[in-house]
């Protein structure tokens, strides 16, 4: 792959890390996540002795959340797991947060073998992002306190119960990256030797090798779960942990995630893109008003309209490139007017090929507004109308303070561990693609080997139609071209949701998203004994 392709490739996925990287560390719990909670007798706070923190030193507090009716107790436990050289010595310190259902005396239901609850280890992407998204955002038990994403988000927030969380399903574990969250190279070493598709699947998969072992958890069904970049991280991580460490996992969770980028960067020898973005650009036109007749009133024919189209006459005459007839351009130009509410004349001025950042740009020009990249359904105004693309993503932008002052409030004050180092929502990382020189990064065959290995992993792929990041055509293309016999491709589910990459901060689809993941867990854990 060039070297612009690759330069291309990271601006798309380090996620705008500059919103990110020098948020303060002063931020404070609130005084209501301090106070007892019924359920539990202990108080959601750290019980630590007033002596200087230590980096490797852990912090367990105890805390209880309501979801389906019910409340659960559990133990926090925080720290930074080592990543260990041959001799021992320590490489890098990975911070995480490890929450596992207990009853009311403090007792975790995990003990034991015959009883072992599931274990789901947590990754966000990036590469660059750390696990607060999943973490804060949709799965643990406490979320940062928002109103359904929009621009009226607050910069400032605190944490809340989440009644969506999936920990009475599993017990689980957020994992921070080298370089992200807390989790830094030990001293003397070079932190951009981890920063590397694989040297980031290697220090990671240590990382659950030795978590599960310290923490005697080698008898619970495993789970990984990644978002975006993360998907690519887990794909490899499974293959990973089969081959290295004999453990083998029940199940995969791919949220807003790509197996190849070959499927949503678009250039002038791949229009694979092209037909993989088309149907969310019709979800997402058709939210704003913009179809017409049947295809405004009818989302679900709108979708199957775009995807029959784009995988048949749009793809046909993508392929013909140059040679195409002025009359057929003028027709394919028509019909994706038709399916995306952008006019036939800019559709033919930009060759037939509608980047994500032009359709954000373009949709509601006329009402000086611009669309969020990871959930299109959010705007906000166009501040530079004569620029080509985008100055921001609002879907981002408008989470990010909040994010950070709740995360650093979380787990300074809640959890009670501390630490000089800022914590790094997102940071933009120069990222090694070795072994993939001159081709597209893709960790499509590590997830094939580790399923035709693994007759009992199972997959669920999960993917927000209004994402103009990753579209979920093209994780569904991607696995429909892995070397996978019918009996793998059975072991692989599909869920879709109205809202974007982040379908967690949209209530409705938060709620979906626990049912999906509770649903998949119990269907991948045989003998798993009812939640209690």
């Amino acid at each position: 792959m060039s070297m612009k392709i690759f330069t291309s490739l990271a601006i798309s996925f380090y996620l705008f890390a500059a919103l990110a990287e020098d948020k303060n560390d002063s931020g404070k719990a609130s005084s209501d996540a301090e106070k007892k909670k019924d359920g539990c007798s202990a108080e959601k706070k750290a019980d630590t002795a007033p002596v200087k923190p230590e980096e490797d030193k852990t912090r367990e507090s105890r805390g209880d959340f309501s979801a389906g009716g019910k409340t659960f107790c559990y133990v926090a436990k925080t720290g930074a797991m080592p990543v260990l050289k041959d001799d021992g010595s320590v490489r890098a310190n990975i911070f995480y947060v490890y929450y596992a259902l207990c009853d009311a005396d403090g007792n975790r239901l995990s003990s034991g073998t015959a009883s072992a609850r599931p274990l789901m280890f947590c990754f966000n992407g990036g590469p660059g992002a750390s696990s607060v998204w999943l973490h804060l955002g949709g799965l643990g038990p406490e979320r940062v306190d928002l109103p359904d994403i929009s621009s009226s988000s607050p910069p400032v927030a605190a944490t809340a119960d989440n009644p969506n969380s999936v920990l009475d399903h599993a017990d689980l574990v957020f994992v921070d990256p080298v370089s992200t969250g807390l989790s830094r190279a030990a001293s003397g070493e070079k932190p951009e030797t981890f920063h590397g598709i694989g040297e980031d699947i290697e220090s990671l998969g240590e990382f659950v090798r030795l978590f599960t072992t310290r923490e005697k958890r080698w008898a619970s069904p495993k789970f990984l779960c990644g978002e975006s970049y993360g998907a690519m991280r887990v794909a490899g991580l499974a293959d990973y942990l089969q081959d290295r460490h004999g453990m083998y996992l029940n199940g995969l969770i791919l949220v807003s995630g790509l197996l190849n980028f070959q499927t949503i960067l678009g250039e002038d020898s791949n229009d694979l893109p092209y037909i993989l973005f088309l149907p969310n650009y019709t979800a997402v036109a058709q939210y704003h008003g913009k179809l017409s007749g049947a295809l405004q009133n009818d989302l679900q024919k709108a979708i199957e309209d775009s995807r029959r189209f784009a995988r048949n006459e749009y793809a046909l005459a993508l392929l013909e490139g140059n040679a195409i007839s002025e009359k057929k351009k003028a027709e394919i130009s028509s019909e994706l007017s038709r399916l995306t509410g952008i006019d036939k004349e800019t559709i033919a001025r930009h060759n037939l090929r509608l980047e994500p950042s032009a359709f954000r740009k373009l949709l509601l020009e006329k009402e000086k507004k611009i669309l969020g990249r990871f959930d299109a359904r959010i705007l906000c105004e166009d501040s530079a109308p004569w620029t080509s693309e985008p100055d921001m993503d609002p879907s981002l932008a408008f989470v990010s303070g909040a994010f950070s002052s709740a995360v650093n409030g979380y787990v300074r004050g809640v959890l009670g561990y501390e630490s000089d180092h800022p914590y790094r929502l997102l940071v933009g990382l120069p990222w090694r693609w070795s072994g993939f020189e001159g081709r597209f990064v893709s960790t499509e065959k590590k997830l094939a080997d580790a399923m035709n290995s693994n007759p009992s992993l199972r997959v669920l792929v999960i993917s927000g139609r209004s994402d103009l990041a990753v579209p979920g055509d093209s994780m569904e293309y991607s696995i429909s071209h892995m070397n996978l016999g019918s009996a793998a491709m059975s072991r692989i589910s599909f869920a879709s949701f109205a809202s974007g990459h982040m379908m967690y901060l949209c209530p409705a689809d938060a709620e979906k998203l626990r049912a999906e993941i509770g649903s998949f867990i119990r269907q991948a854990s045989p003998g798993l004994p009812a939640a209690p």
